[in-house]
């Protein structure tokens, strides 16, 4: 065969090799461009482990187990104290608890109540792992998010209900900061799946067991006092006639300005005054129309007997706020008027909008803590709560400040948040371990709700807040409800220690029968 007829072959046997291979890098080439259009086109929703954006939503929704922050940069050095806490945890040592809180808050004042409520629990997470003479099962803490006003509460609650089977060990929920409907959902569903819930700041009397002798939400307990303890405790101290008192309250209302209102009625039976209403938007935390509403209120206010001189607000923080600034305005700037509400109060401190010159002319704001760090420290009544167990916290909080327990930032107690979210997680770790049988490491999760009943006597819990001592409902009896009253400078100030009872608790500690 000639050199030329060789080469013609070899071309022509080589033709398809070279046809093929471009095939074959043609279709790399169009693969690889068609995963490059789905990447950049996909809409990937994970945000972080256990945590992703519904379809409908930009929030980071459901139950954290990392570092993540939720895009909350005032979050960021605590959230990772609990990270650092939890990555020292050997498995098979620890159990889980979830803080349940809207993360992706977005407006100042709920963003303030979660970083204190983040703050407190995880102060009482870093004690129960290293101050607690070696007790075990170690705890773990994650963060549930049910988004910003809590629409997504059935996500995060379906995420904890299945890690309460695998290696998590789930065993309780505590937080719940306020009273709402989505928040009241997500404890019946918790609770109805046998997963205990601590409730931290919820007053409602509807998100509470024991109403009409009734168990609605089995497993549930909580540190703070329902809204009819809190205005039982805010008329002893008071000493309100009902002919000096009318009532301000929102319509149609929610579970905690429901409550209360109903609370606040009881006490101001036979009144002459009728109680005036004031309808907010469906987001509470906007400003709506309502400072119209005030205004005429306050000018309504004016128009009444001169012996009148207290107004009970049933209503949400930013409308007490409108509220306040409207009566500091009023026409009769001779006559002088106390306003009393409950624990929504609390939110007034970080305020920006509240007008100080109201509190400068003519009005008192007083209103029912759920914790202060000023209770405890002068004439502090023999029972229900004590200075060592407030200081308890200090030193803790004094050693956050650096490692290995901190660094967390600031942290402030005047609110009361970060304290009653401490004793929550308290009491979410005693009954965990009480429920832990001899010679085991882990609780059955159904045993862990069933340690709420006998929370009392020499069993109770030494809150910072207060004693905790819970009746057969999981509610504390008589507890101790700090009265503060705002200042024209805008700070809170101790006034008093009020008590349900109108006394503190005995020695015992034993709600009756």
């Amino acid at each position: 065969m000639s050199r030329w007829t060789r080469q013609l072959t070899e071309r022509v046997r080589t033709i398809p090799i070279y046809r093929y291979t471009a095939l074959v890098v043609a279709a790399a080439l169009v693969f690889g461009l068609v995963v490059l259009i789905r990447a950049v086109l996909h809409d990937d929703r994970s945000c972080a482990a256990g945590v992703a954006r519904p379809e409908d939503s930009a929030e980071c929704v459901g139950v954290s187990t990392s570092a993540f922050d939720f895009g909350q940069r005032r979050l960021t050095a605590t959230i990772k104290a609990v990270d650092r806490e939890n990555r020292t945890l050997k498995a098979g040592t620890y159990v889980t608890v979830a803080l349940y809180e809207p993360f992706s808050a977005r407006d100042t004042d709920n963003l303030n109540d979660v970083l204190h409520e983040l703050q407190g629990a995880y102060l009482a997470q870093y004690r129960a792992n290293h101050d607690d003479n070696g007790e075990t099962p170690y705890i773990r803490l994650v963060l549930a998010n049910p988004g910003a006003n809590g629409a997504y509460w059935e996500r995060a609650v379906d995420k904890l209900s299945a890690m309460t089977t695998t290696s998590d060990r789930l065993r309780a929920v505590t937080g719940i900061g306020t009273s709402t409907d989505n928040n009241k959902k997500a404890v019946a569903k918790l609770t109805r799946l046998g997963i205990p819930v601590v409730g931290s700041s919820i007053t409602a009397d509807d998100l509470a067991n024991g109403q009409r002798n009734k168990d609605p939400y089995p497993g549930l307990a909580r540190v703070s006092p329902t809204n009819t303890d809190e205005a039982r405790a805010l008329a002893s101290f008071a000493r309100v006639t009902a002919d000096r008192a009318l009532l301000v309250y929102d319509k149609p209302g929610d579970p905690y300005t429901k409550t209360l209102q109903q609370a606040f009625s009881t006490l101001l039976k036979g009144s002459p005054y009728g109680s005036w209403p004031f309808t907010p938007p469906a987001d509470r935390s906007q400003e709506g129309s309502t400072p119209n509403t005030f205004r005429q209120i306050t000018d309504l206010v004016c128009d009444t007997d001169v012996k009148l001189d207290t107004v009970f607000f049933a209503g949400r923080h930013t409308q007490l706020r409108q509220f306040i600034n409207a009566l500091g305005r009023r026409g009769c700037q001779s006559r002088k008027f106390t306003v009393l509400t409950g624990d929504e109060g609390s939110y007034l401190t970080a305020d920006k909008k509240l007008d100080p010159s109201a509190l400068q002319h003519g009005v008192s704001v007083r209103y029912t803590a759920l914790a202060h760090p000023d209770a405890w420290i002068d004439n502090a009544p023999a029972t229900g709560g004590s200075a060592q167990d407030s200081q308890d916290l200090d030193k803790l909080l004094a050693a956050a400040r650096t490692a290995p327990v901190g660094p967390l930032g600031t942290v402030s107690l005047d609110d009361g948040q970060a304290i009653i979210s401490y004793d929550a997680m308290t009491l979410a770790v005693h009954g965990i371990r009480e429920a832990t049988p001899d010679q085991q490491k882990i609780p059955p999760l159904s045993d862990v709700g069933l340690q709420w009943p006998q929370v009392k006597g020499s069993l109770r819990v030494s809150g910072a807040s207060g004693w905790i001592c819970l009746d057969v409902h999981g509610n504390p009896y008589d507890k101790a409800v700090p009265i503060v009253e705002l200042t024209p400078r805008g700070t809170a100030r101790f006034v008093k220690i009020a008590w349900p009872e109108d006394r503190p608790p005995g020695k015992e500690c034993l709600p009756p029968a």
